[in-house]
């Protein structure tokens, strides 16, 4: 009785070898902060990660707009200052009426950027003027080129086509309005003014349709580029998300091997000084000079069960100092049995061979377990057998007690059962469970060896 109880520091440090390096592993792989390294955020990253929709707007819109006033200055000295010129010098009517049409036209281009179409409706208005006073063409016309790239370059879907709209009627009226000036000082021998006609009229339409087609093309490009990008943004967070879960299901994978070794592990070891503690009190009475013993190895149990709870708990602080040795495996199993702290006996059949350590980890785990819900539920005159069938192709592991069987908690539904039938699973194994018809429980876990 007060051999059950006692475990070997070799079968100590074997024990916890099962919550080794493999473990750490994989807990340092899920957590952000492992190692101290802190997070880096790159600058931007908030964009690729969440893009809008971008029509290719200047981004220093600073800049910009200096450009725009730069622009506004070259052509109020084009266009303007001529005028303004001639009007000193002749002050007629239609120089007055030139002259207050192009201020508005060209004081209209600092907005072409952030209000395009209130652009395009005041260049209208000088070119409304224009016809009305103006029977001649005007230099403030090179502004229409500018108004309809801006129109198209900047304005979506179908209010971008009122510029065609207003320059379609302006390329029509505005040369029928000019013609008579023209020819007045026309040569009828080199042809008909009709011809002048066409020819103003196709110059003006071409002021309004190329540079539309070009700031549409420009539009249509950026916002396919801006498209790609956020289905490049799109397709990250997928992927993110896909890598979130996976370290999830990861870490809760994770977290049930390390409750399945704790409970493994600990519980075997309180079971065993339950077992002594019970059996201790009966032997103190019958033989006083023995219960030194009992107590002995119960403190031993317990010192042995408080080292493996530090290192597991060294484990999940990720304690860089501890150290594991190798994990047990099926040549642990008779030492096991031995000190299991149940009358157990051990049978093998056929040669142990030479399995992956994952595997003899699995066997001898549930065989650990086995015997520990012998040593709870079986009671104390239970006695078990533990079966070992080893083949070139497979492990049987089948333990075997008389005690109450399922009376107490032989269900299955468990939390050891549970873990003993994850391992074997995960292994491509099979374990069966239930109490048997004469009396007592059984446990059977079959499990591939590989080729």
């Amino acid at each position: 009785m007060e051999d059950a109880g006692s475990q070997s520091p070799a079968t100590e440090n074997r024990s916890n070898g099962s919550l080794g390096a493999g473990v750490r592993a994989r807990l340092n792989r899920f957590n952000p902060n492992r190692n101290n390294v802190p997070q880096i955020s790159i600058p931007g990253m908030e964009e690729v990660l969440d893009p809008k929709l971008d029509d290719g707007r200047p981004t220093d819109t600073e800049r910009a707009w200096w450009g725009d006033v730069t622009l506004t200055l070259v052509m109020a000295v084009v266009t303007i200052v001529p005028y303004f010129v001639a009007l000193v010098e002749w002050p007629r009517p239609e120089y007055v009426a030139a002259l207050f049409s192009s201020l508005i036209m060209v004081a209209s281009l600092p907005m072409r950027r952030e209000h395009p179409l209130r652009m395009m409706s005041l260049v209208a208005v000088g070119a409304i003027i224009q016809f009305l006073f103006v029977p001649f063409p005007v230099l403030s016309i090179f502004v229409v080129p500018i108004a309809s790239y801006s129109v198209a370059r900047w304005v979506d879907g179908r209010q971008s086509r009122w510029v065609l709209w207003v320059g379609a009627a302006g390329s029509v009226i505005g040369p029928m309005r000019w013609i008579p000036t023209i020819a007045a000082g026309y040569d009828p021998s080199s042809g008909t003014p009709w011809v002048l006609l066409v020819l103003a009229m196709t110059v003006c339409a071409g002021l309004v349709l190329t540079p539309y087609a070009v700031g549409r093309r420009l539009r249509e490009s950026a916002l396919l580029d801006s498209q790609q990008r956020i289905v490049k943004a799109q397709r990250y967070r997928a992927i993110l998300a896909e890598r979130e879960q996976q370290a999830r299901v990861a870490e809760e994978r994770t977290r049930n091997e390390i409750a399945r070794e704790l409970h493994d592990i600990v519980a075997h070891s309180l079971s065993v000084m339950i077992v002594q503690a019970e059996g201790g009190k009966a032997l103190a009475a019958k033989k006083p000079e023995k219960a030194p013993e009992v107590l002995d190895t119960i403190a031993e149990t317990g010192r042995e069960a408080l080292l493996e709870m530090r290192r597991i708990v060294g484990v999940l602080r990720q304690d860089t100092d501890a150290e594991f040795s190798p994990s047990p495996g099926l040549a642990e199993i008779a030492d096991l049995v031995e000190k299991s702290g149940v009358k157990a006996e051990l049978t093998v059949i056929g040669d142990e061979p030479v399995v992956p350590q994952a595997l003899g980890l699995v066997v001898y785990r549930v065989v650990q377990e086995a015997l520990t819900n012998v040593l709870k539920h079986a009671g104390r005159n239970a006695h078990a057998t533990v079966t070992l069938t080893y083949s070139p192709t497979a492990i049987q592991a089948e333990i075997l007690d008389d005690g109450y069987g399922d009376a107490v908690q032989g269900d299955g539904r468990g939390h050891g059962l549970q873990g003993m039938r994850e391992r074997v699973t995960s292994m491509g194994g099979h374990l069966s469970t239930g109490p048997r018809k004469e009396g007592g429980f059984r446990v059977m876990a079959t499990l591939p060896v590989p080729a």
